[in-house]
């Protein structure tokens, strides 16, 4: 026996299609139609009829769409998975390191199987938790993963649900956290069929519809977001969730839905006995996101934190264009402001946007490790034109010197998959319908948006529906045994196990940080308490006056020369010495 059920308030009539056989659904309270069926069980076919339409609709909760988004779904049962997670106690978002990870290039085979034989690379590394890109169901063979349709189900591409399931399992048995990529603000252009069964959309954006969070019928809409979020965390025993864009989702109710998550996954957390996190991107510069309830915030544990991003990105490269335009301007002094404030747009005028943005981060009250900051994540590489990474363009010297100012600044970083060797492979914005219309709309539409930013469409972007585009984008896995890729690899394992090692680099309290700059010299000084982090990003060695005796050099990617209260740095190096 198995209890089909779906609302669809607003219609006469619903039937389900079971393996073929017609049964009727009753009407049952709140606009729930249900409906009990004998011999189904797992793995059973099933779509439902609305009204007279003979067309057969996917569940909006399905939980296994093993034949695509546009076909029948299939009875799963999350109970049936063994796991072997059982002494899994989490792993707290605050001193963790976060690598990103998309499972369709990180390796060769891209699925969740082949995954989990890098695992222990990422355990040396000394990586806490695995961010994994969006999976659940899409339409098309390949994706970056934010056109899904199928919130509750996981893609066929990368092997399944049971083969999550695997992966995720396989993380916490080598001590590693699973934190899941979700997409709440749009559903992808195809194959979302949700408007049918109920008032589920809102309107259209670029990416696709948007979800109906304050409108008539509202109320099941956001228990369908907020259940999708418990759902991931519980019969998943995934360790938290990086909400996509939540600019992007518009709701006027008194409680807002990221706070009504909030207080439903914590009640989840306090059952399960295992802290859960949730990370939003917001590009509102609001720390409102990150402040605990009872301080009037939304409660969430981290926000991502693109300024920091920029004004890293601005001093390695010296690009100027778009919105990096202002961060170019503010120089090191930018740099400074933002590793001790989290935002350079702090209620302050933004050039791109052309008004104010922002509002300044209490220092005081909230700290550090509920930023996430990075020097590449899937955005900042992949929606460049070509998808290039840092390792192209800058020299190793300089690679290491941005991991040094990430891993030591009062955040939490973040690692892009492959960007701790220095990846030389591009990764390059994807996708692939079935659908020839669609592919030639996702086509057009990147080399316009690219032209728009100066980039020659024609031979600078490739063509996103190209297998050869995500093929390219897969991780050469012989690199991080050559040189120079290999001193690249061992400047971040030292950089992340110094910082484990060290309280004062881990310490999170923004207020206690300072920052020496001299944009002439290209050079930054970041005070860690007894620990000073001496980075030169400049062409000519350069003399550091710390005006306290030199202890130990405790890292550098160079040599270096010190002499009582001095210390003397080669170009495009660092070096992390005690002090005192």
């Amino acid at each position: 026996m198995a209890e089909f059920a779906v609302w669809a308030p607003l219609k006469k009539r619903v039937r389900v299609l079971v393996d073929i056989r017609e049964h009727e659904m009753a009407l049952d309270h709140g606009g729930w139609w249900r409906a009990d069926v004998p011999d189904a069980g797992p793995g059973a076919s099933y779509a439902f009829l609305l009204d007279d339409d003979e067309t057969p609709l996917p569940d909006p909760r399905s939980l296994w769409q093993p034949a695509g988004v546009h076909s029948a779904s299939r009875i799963y049962d999350h109970d049936a998975f063994f796991w072997t997670d059982r002494a899994w106690t989490g792993r707290q978002l605050p001193g963790s390191v976060l690598y990103e990870c998309h499972i369709g290039t990180f390796t060769e085979g891209g699925t969740f199987d082949s995954a989990i034989a890098k695992l222990d690379h990422l355990v040396s590394l000394g990586v806490d938790l695995v961010e994994v890109l969006p999976v659940n169901a899409v339409d098309g063979d390949r994706n970056w993963g934010y056109d899904g349709v199928g919130w509750y189900a996981v893609t066929e591409n990368y092997g399944g649900p049971d083969a999550f399931k695997r992966f995720i399992d396989a993380c916490h048995v080598r001590g590693l956290g699973v934190i899941l990529d979700v997409v709440y603000n749009h559903m992808g252009p195809s194959g979302a069929y949700l408007d049918r069964f109920a008032p589920y959309f809102a309107g259209e954006t670029v990416w696709g519809p948007t979800v109906n969070l304050d409108g008539a019928h509202s109320e099941e809409v956001r228990r369908y977001v907020v259940d999708n979020a418990l759902m991931w965390l519980r019969d998943y025993h995934l360790d938290g969730l990086r909400l996509d864009a939540v600019h992007a989702l518009h709701d006027g109710r008194a409680v807002h839905v990221l706070e009504q998550m909030t207080i439903e996954v914590e009640a989840l957390s306090t059952h399960l006995g295992r802290p859960l996190s949730l990370i939003a991107e917001s590009d509102l510069n609001d720390a409102r996101m990150v402040t605990t309830r009872d301080g009037g915030g939304y409660g969430l544990q981290a926000q991502w934190a693109d300024d920091v991003h920029h004004s890293l990105h601005v001093a390695l490269t010296g690009e100027d264009q778009g919105y990096y335009a202002d961060f170019a301007t503010a120089g090191l002094t930018g740099l400074a402001h933002v590793l001790t404030r989290v935002f350079l747009h702090e209620g302050t005028w933004s050039s791109f946007r052309g008004r104010n943005h922002g509002a300044p981060v209490d220092t005081r009250r909230i700290p550090g490790h509920r930023f996430v900051t990075y020097l590449q994540d899937h955005d900042q590489v992949g929606n460049r034109a070509a998808g290039d990474r840092h390792a192209t363009t800058l020299t190793p010297g300089l690679v290491a010197c941005g991991a040094a100012l990430l891993f030591c600044s009062p955040f939490t970083p973040m690692v892009f998959m492959g960007e701790e060797w220095g990846a030389r492979t591009p990764w390059q914005f994807f996708a692939h319908f079935p659908d020839d219309q669609l592919n030639d709309a996702v086509r057009n539409g990147r080399r316009s948006e690219f032209a728009s930013h100066g980039w020659d469409a024609a031979d600078e972007v490739p063509d996103p529906t190209d297998v050869k585009t995500f093929l390219d984008s897969k991780l050469d896995w012989s690199e991080p045994t050559e040189e120079p890729h290999a001193t690249v690899l061992n400047t971040y394992r030292a950089l992340i196990a110094l910082r484990k090692a060290r309280p004062e680099l881990s310490d999170p309290w923004l207020d206690e940080v300072d920052v020496d700059v001299d944009d002439d010299a290209r050079t930054v000084v970041l005070h860690r308490r007894g620990l000073r982090v001496a980075v030169n990003l400049g062409d000519d060695p350069v003399t550091f006056d710390m005006s306290l005796p030199i202890g130990r050099v405790l890292l550098a990617s160079e040599h270096v020369d010190v002499d009582e209260e001095t210390l003397t740095l080669g170009p495009q190096s660092f070096a992390i010495a005690e002090i005192g």
